[in-house]
């Protein structure tokens, strides 16, 4: 598998939609801001390959809160850096990860190479969860088993 062909598969859980959606890419940060204490959240992943011809898997690496509120706090082990909490969450999180899109608040933000835009630049929001999980393209496999 080539390293160019690694990135990330999207898809709407819901069903039939649009196409899914592969993106090209090694790392990549998750961000969003939480609807009611308006606290930012952004998760940093890579995409690496499970030994020399294993199937791609997705690491997370830091993790940051800028802030807490209520029910927001920072985990155990985070550390105090400026205004934000940064901290490491489990290398190896649950695949696909769901994301729960909703047309009543601000939806993620996907940021790649010091850029970030709605991720519904890249796959529509349908209000419901959209999944993401580790691929290697160009045609994205059907989503792994919820």
């Amino acid at each position: 598998m080539s390293a160019t062909a690694l990135g990330i598969c999207l898809v709407l859980a819901a069903g039939p939609g649009p196409t899914p959606r592969f993106v090209p890419t090694r790392t990549f940060t998750l961000a969003w801001t939480h609807s009611i204490e308006k606290t930012r959240w952004e998760e940093d992943y890579r995409v690496e390959t499970a030994g020399a011809d294993g199937p791609p898997v997705l690491i997370a690496g830091k993790a940051r809160i800028k802030g807490s509120g209520a029910g927001m706090e920072p985990p155990a082990g985070a550390v105090r850096k400026g205004s934000w909490y940064e901290y490491q969450p489990a290398l190896r999180p649950a695949v696909p990860l769901r994301l729960t899109r909703s047309h009543w608040t601000a939806d993620y933000d996907w940021c790649m190479e010091g850029r970030c835009l709605p991720l519904s630049a890249i796959m529509p929001n349908d209000g419901d969860i959209t999944l993401l999980y580790p691929c290697a393209g160009p045609q994205p496999p059907p989503p792994p088993h919820q």
